[in-house]
């Protein structure tokens, strides 16, 4: 079995190059499953439902991230989507859920979690080692096949929980760094992992960011506006997962990239 992960959709340009690659690449890597991290998918600052609804015409499933809350609304917005899940280790009582398990076309179920980190993020978060140990016994005994979206930002957090995870979980993809790296593998126990998937932004820009502007707030040190490269060369990261949907170990994991011109 075949499963595409996508890394951080940045604004308008990003949900575009999702909505005209993902179903090809589905075809191109015969793909049952698709996961996109869509937290920056508004204006390259959260999710709204508008968004999320556009992404979801090729996501299965929407993880977030620390920016989940960034759009006014969205708290109550993301009630109505099953599909879309943020950090599991937020505070248990803010809306919406930090994983489910939910249904693969081709064959049995996936179990998606999101979690957010805690080294150089929100405070607010909670231990997400502490979070995944209670997950990984919620989780139902016949679900082999789950996904963990770990959205920090310390390389070593994320490969720690790969490594923390390795022969419990079928994948651990990081995100929220929009630098894709060079370390797609397949560790010990039969996990793979992939410490940041990359983003769907602007090839030209930083972390999907106009150039001159963030420049310019590294030069100066003072407030700037950084707005979102919405248009040219758009590249779409991802990574494609092999994996054995009876055992939920992982034979396989190569990550990708795409281009579209908007």
């Amino acid at each position: 079995m075949n499963l595409l992960f996508i890394g951080d959709v940045v604004g308008k340009g990003g949900r575009a190059a999702v909505n005209a690659l993902v179903p090809e690449l589905r075809r191109k890597y015969n793909a049952q499953f698709v996961i996109i991290n869509g937290e920056n998918a508004a204006a390259g600052n959260g999710l709204s439902e508008s968004c999320v609804t556009e992404l979801l015409k090729s996501a299965d499933v929407i993880t977030s991230g620390d920016h989940t809350w960034d759009q006014k609304g969205f708290e109550n917005e993301i009630k109505r989507f099953d599909r879309v899940i943020r950090p599991a280790n937020f505070r248990a009582d803010q809306p919406g859920r930090g994983w489910g398990v939910f249904p693969n076309p081709a064959s049995g179920s996936v179990a998606v979690i999101s979690l957010c980190g805690k080294v150089f993020m929100k405070e607010s978060a909670y231990c997400p080692f502490e979070t995944m140990e209670k997950l990984l016994r919620e989780i139902p005994s016949n679900v082999k096949t789950i996904v963990v979206d770990f959205h920090a930002e310390a390389t070593s957090e994320k490969i720690a929980m790969a490594e923390f995870l390795d022969g419990k979980v079928t994948a651990v993809f990081g995100t929220h760094t929009h630098v894709q790296t060079a370390d797609a593998r397949v560790l010990a126990g039969g996990t793979a992992a992939v410490t940041d998937v990359g983003m769907v932004g602007a090839d030209h820009s930083v972390l999907g960011r106009t150039v001159d502007s963030v420049v310019k707030k590294f030069v100066t040190g003072m407030p700037v506006r950084l707005p979102v490269q919405e248009t040219g060369k758009i590249r779409l990261d991802g990574a494609v997962l092999t994996y054995d949907h009876t055992t939920g170990r992982a034979s396989g994991c190569q990550t990708f990239s795409e281009y579209i011109t908007l």
